[in-house]
């Protein structure tokens, strides 16, 4: 009797929420904008990819350059999102800019990019690297094995899906936490490496002197493309505060700050770090590491090496958290402007966190993990990413000109969406011009069958009875009803 009557209440109190319509909270202020811009992009990419850069390029100069050159194109393209996340301050980033820019099938096509490549295969790279840290330790004289991996990088998923469908408020002070942690592990580094040149400059004297820095430096496009691919995706959330546009204070004025600041911060520190890692190892030893931070780690702390690894998981469960955060927003955006199902556009009543959505963005995430390797998954995200990019950044020239009288409260300088668009043009060609793949193939089909279900569920709107009824049950389970936007 008693749970029918809490039934009934619940019921009750999801319809007259479905009537009303939910509020989103503005909840992040300036250090919460940061700390997601920051916090996302300083995770596994750091402690993982510099291997990858290397092995590509073929250089310590040449591997040096890519990541300054990733964090320099980072900053241009996220100060073009900047001034169209205040010409459309909404939340939904890339995807909402596409839909009021270029229409509702662009937008559909990359709401299917964000949510099944870039976003969930992200999450799923994240997911793979903390596991790799926090089991490396544990297998000295071999790798961890791929089965343990997979199932630690599940719970980590599972872990971070929980605290995001929990509050906002805690989701976000795990962020600035772990933007803390992550930010003492980087500047231990980068002052480790200093104090090794001071005791012995004889390897960073042979990686980056002048006359030996670009000696074997590759040349060919593509593989400059492919290294590219792991620097940038180090950078990857740059853009994840425009996600969240709505839930952001004073957006006309902290999404430029926070972008700014938190970009810049990246870009010293990675740098630094990477000098770190050349002046304690050799560029062979550093190509050979499974866990760059960890072989660092043993080098310069000894016994005491283990700490970068627990610092390593730890950084990439908060860019995890980050990513799952603004990720869960995407579905949720793209559901209330009618491209996915109605369950996806709704808030739990009384957290206000999009729990259907997150739901979904996990489960995605968890396939994409038993199915693929660190790298691949890296490079084929990134390949899909920057085309889309591209897509965006040339949407703030088309409105220049097409719609001058909008208000813009942030305006980039012109020259940098040009650049932006010319250099995201080359990391999805290069690739697939030098050393074409059948996976490239893939990635594309992928977004060319969009129109199979684009025509027939969205443009004819056509909408099974059963869907309605599983929506009903779903919204009555979850205890989610529809959320206003918060403009």
């Amino acid at each position: 009797m008693i749970a029918d009557i809490s039934i009934q209440q619940n019921t009750k109190t999801i319809m007259e929420k479905k009537t009303e319509g939910l509020q989103m909270k503005r909840e992040i202020g300036l250090i919460g904008g940061i700390s997601i811009i920051a916090g996302t992009m300083i995770g596994s990419g750091i402690f993982m990819s510099p291997q990858f850069v290397l092995s590509y390029v073929g250089s310590p100069g040449a591997s040096l350059l890519i990541w300054a050159l990733s964090g320099i194109l980072s900053m241009f393209a996220a100060l073009c999102f900047t001034e169209l996340g205040t010409v459309f301050p909404e939340s939904g980033g890339e995807y909402i800019y596409i839909l009021r820019t270029y229409g509702s099938f662009p937008a559909f096509l990359s709401a299917m990019n964000l949510i099944v490549l870039s976003k969930s295969f992200g999450q799923a790279a994240i997911s793979i690297s903390i596991a790799e840290y926090t089991l490396t330790p544990f297998f000295t004289e071999c790798a961890p094995p791929p089965f343990g991996v997979k199932c630690l990088a599940a719970g980590a998923l599972l872990l971070v899906a929980i605290v995001n469908c929990l509050n906002v408020r805690l989701a976000i002070r795990v962020q600035v936490v772990f933007l803390v942690a992550k930010v003492l592990a980087l500047t231990i580094i980068a002052i480790g490496g200093i104090v090794a040149v001071v005791q012995d400059s004889t390897i960073i004297v042979d990686n980056l002197s002048s006359e030996k820095s670009f000696v074997g430096t590759g040349t060919s496009v593509g593989t400059f493309g492919m290294a590219f691919y792991q620097g940038l995706w180090s950078f990857s959330g740059w853009a994840n505060l425009n996600f969240v546009t709505e839930e952001l204070k004073r957006p006309e004025v902290n999404l430029q700050r926070a972008i700014i600041l938190g970009v810049s911060l990246v870009t010293v520190l990675y740098l630094l770090v990477n000098v770190s890692y050349l002046s304690v190892m050799t560029p062979k030893e550093l190509m050979s590491s499974n866990a760059v931070a960890l072989t660092w780690g043993n080098k310069v702390l000894g016994s005491w090496g283990w700490i970068m690894s627990v610092a390593a998981a730890l950084s990439a469960f908060g860019s995890l958290n980050g990513s799952m955060f603004a990720g869960g927003r995407i579905m949720f955006v793209a559901s209330r402007e009618g491209h996915l199902p109605e369950i996806l556009s709704m808030a739990h009543v009384h957290r206000l966190t999009p729990a259907p959505s997150l739901i979904l963005s996990t489960s995605i995430a968890l396939v994409v993990l038993m199915s693929g390797d660190f790298e691949a998954i890296v490079n084929y995200s990134s390949f899909a990413s920057w085309f889309f990019y591209a897509i965006n950044v040339s949407g703030v020239i088309y409105l220049r000109i097409k719609k001058p009288a909008l208000p813009r409260p942030y305006k980039v300088f012109i020259v940098l969406p040009v650049l932006v668009i010319g250099t995201a043009i080359f990391l999805v060609l290069a690739p697939i011009l030098d050393n074409p793949q059948i996976e490239y193939l893939y990635v594309a089909l992928f977004f060319f069958s969009g129109i199979c279900i684009y025509i027939p569920f969205i443009h004819y709107k056509i909408c099974p009875r059963l869907l309605t009824k599983l929506t009903l049950f779903l919204q009555l389970f979850l205890e989610v009803a529809p959320a206003k936007k918060n403009v």
